[in-house]
């Protein structure tokens, strides 16, 4: 019997998220060792924030170009902006996760009352949109993947799409927001 990733698009979304989120919780809540962790110069470690804010940014262009692309009926080139889009994202999350493996999360270090009522609420729902957004993108990309152009039309993929690229957008802001409030205005 052949396996057919295009037959199996919901269970590969399942594991892939799983993993995901697993690696995500496992890096924040400490369940991954530092040992393990070949250790980075402090001036890296620093910089990651700063990339990762960059690469942000970037993923926000490229959504946004590849929302435009596929209104526009340029289909290759949408294909091209929402792989580049998760390349930038999982080239964040191996940065984020490094980071706080090795050094644990960053402390709020401004006032108790943005923290209380800016910080924790934007921190908030940046990660549940960011932990929703994992299977919803997951999703997407593998009707695109496992399917010729021309079939892709004949799945859930516009309108998984349209929520995966929503939330991806939002959580990025969100992210950028958090970045702000952490490293630069405090």
């Amino acid at each position: 019997m052949e396996f057919r990733a295009r037959n199996h698009v919901r269970g590969l979304t399942a594991a892939l998220s799983v993993v995901s989120l697993a690696l995500v919780f496992g890096a924040v809540l400490g369940a991954i060792p530092r040992a393990v962790i070949p250790q980075a110069s402090d001036a890296v470690l620093h910089a990651i924030p700063h990339v990762n804010a960059v690469i942000s940014t970037a993923a926000i262009v490229t959504i946004l170009a590849g929302i435009r692309f596929v209104r526009r009926g340029e289909i290759k080139r949408h294909q091209r902006m929402m792989l580049t889009s998760f390349a930038l994202f999982a080239t964040f999350l191996v940065l984020y996760l490094y980071k706080v493996v090795v050094q644990g999360t960053t402390e709020f270090p401004g006032p108790e009352a943005i923290y209380q009522f800016v910080y924790l609420p934007t921190l908030a729902v940046h990660m549940l949109l960011a932990i929703v957004c994992v299977p919803v993108v997951y999703y997407t990309l593998l009707l695109a993947l496992t399917r010729p152009i021309s079939d892709v039309f004949g799945t859930n993929h516009a309108r998984f799409g349209r929520i995966a690229a929503s939330l991806w957008l939002i959580s990025f802001v969100l992210g950028n927001v958090v970045y702000l409030l952490l490293y630069v205005i405090y």
